[in-house]
C-alpha cells in the first residue's frame, strides 16, 4: 500500500508540472473582494474573465495561508480570473462562506475540507447549482465521496509515516506531536502516520492554535513534566518557532522538527534551532486549485482524471538542502 501511494505521488507531481507550464506571476485577489497584487502579470489569458471563490479554514495570523493565497493570486492573474478569497477556522462559518460564493454565482469554488462533514451539504448545493468544486490542502480522504472534481495536496498519512522514519534515523526515542486544532482530519492523520512508523514513543499534545502564548505555556509545561521527551514535532511553522522557545524555557534538551515552513522557519533550519521541515508546497496548492478550475472551464481538463489526487508533497527541508529553498522563502513563495 505504501509503495503504491508513493508511486501515485510521482505520477501526480508530473501532472502538476504540466499545469505549471502555463506560467505564473503575481495576481489579484482579496480576503472577500478583489485586491491589487504587488507585481504585474507576465502574461494574461485571452479567455473571458471568470470569477473563482477560494474558501479556506485558515486561522487569523497563520502565515502558511499567505503562501496558499499568493499561489492562487498568481494563477488568477495569468488566467484572467477574478479571485474572491475568504476564510474562517470555524467549520460552520466556512460553510456559510461557501454559500455566499454560491449566491454570487461564481464560476468555480476551491475549498479546503478540514472538517469534511460540515462542508458536505453546502458542497452538494454548489454542485447542484452547476458550480465546479475542487479541493486542496485538506480532505484527501473525502474529496471523491463529496463529488469534487479534483484534489491538490499532500497525503498526510504518508507524510507522517515519512517523518516517523526520519525520527528513527535521527535516533529519537520519545516524540511529542503537537496538534493545534483538535478534530482537523489532516492534522490527526499526520500524528497517526508518525506513530505508525516511529519505533519509539509518540505522544499527542493538543493545544489552542489560535492562542500562541497558550501554545507556548502548554508545551513548556509538558516538557518540564517529562524530561524523557527528546523531540517535539509540530504541525505548522509558527508552532515550531514557538516550540523552540518552549524548549529553552523548560530547560529541555529536546529538538524540534515540523511540518510546513515559511521564511522564518527556513532561517531556523539554517541556524539549527529547527532540525527539519516537511514541505507540502502551499504556493503550488493555491496555484493549481485556481488554475485547474480555469482549465476545466475553458478546456474541460480534469487533473488525475477525477480519480487520483495531485500530490504536492512531502519533501524534507533540512540543513543539507535548505539553501536551495531559502531564496524562494525570502520572496514569500515557499
Amino acid at each position: 500500500m505504501r509503495i503504491n501511494r508513493r508511486t501515485l505521488a510521482v505520477a501526480a507531481l508530473s501532472t502538476a508540472a504540466l499545469l505549471l507550464t502555463a506560467g505564473c506571476s503575481s495576481s489579484s485577489g482579496g480576503k472577500k473582494s478583489e485586491e491589487s497584487a504587488d507585481a504585474p502579470a507576465a502574461g494574461k489569458a485571452g479567455t473571458p474573465r471568470i470569477k473563482i471563490a477560494m474558501v479556506t479554514h485558515a486561522a487569523p495570523g497563520d502565515t502558511f495561508w499567505d503562501l496558499i493565497r499568493k499561489g492562487a493570486q498568481a494563477a488568477a492573474a495569468k488566467d484572467n480570473v477574478e479571485l474572491v478569497y475568504s476564510n474562517d477556522p470555524n467549520a460552520a462559518t466556512q460553510a456559510n462562506l461557501i454559500q455566499n460564493a454560491i449566491d454570487q454565482k461564481v464560476d468555480g469554488i476551491a475549498v479546503t475540507l478540514a472538517k469534511p462533514d460540515a462542508m458536505k451539504d453546502v458542497v452538494a448545493k454548489a454542485e447542484a447549482a452547476g458550480i465546479p468544486v475542487v479541493g486542496f490542502n485538506a480532505g484527501l480522504d473525502d474529496w471523491k465521496e463529496q463529488g469534487l472534481l479534483q484534489y491538490f495536496g499532500q497525503d498526510e498519512s504518508v507524510a507522517g509515516e515519512a517523518l516517523g522514519e526520519k525520527l528513527n534515523d535521527l535516533g529519537a526515542r520519545h516524540n511529542l506531536c503537537v496538534i493545534h486544532e483538535q478534530g482537523h482530519v489532516a492534522l490527526e492523520a499526520r500524528c497517526a502516520g508518525v506513530k505508525k512508523t516511529f519505533k519509539g514513543k509518540t505522544e499527542n499534545l493538543y493545544v489552542n492554535g489560535t492562542d500562541m502564548p497558550s501554545v507556548k505555556s502548554t508545551i513548556t509545561a509538558k516538557l518540564k513534566q517529562d524530561d524523557g521527551i527528546d523531540y517535539v514535532v509540530t504541525l505548522g511553522a509558527p508552532f515550531a518557532l514557538t516550540a523552540v522557545q518552549s524548549v529553552a524555557d523548560a530547560g529541555s534538551k529536546a529538538k524540534v522538527g515540523t511540518f510546513d515552513l515559511n521564511k522564518d522557519l527556513v532561517k531556523a533550519v539554517q541556524d539549527g534551532g529547527v532540525q527539519f521541515a516537511v514541505d507540502q508546497q502551499p504556493y503550488l496548492q493555491g496555484y493549481l486549485a485556481v488554475d485547474s478550475l480555469w482549465l476545466y472551464r475553458t478546456n474541460g481538463n480534469v487533473s488525475g482524471g477525477g480519480v487520483a489526487p495531485v500530490l504536492t508533497g512531502p519533501a524534507f527541508v533540512d540543513k543539507d538542502n535548505v539553501a536551495s529553498v531559502a531564496a524562494f522563502a525570502a520572496k514569500g513563495t515557499r
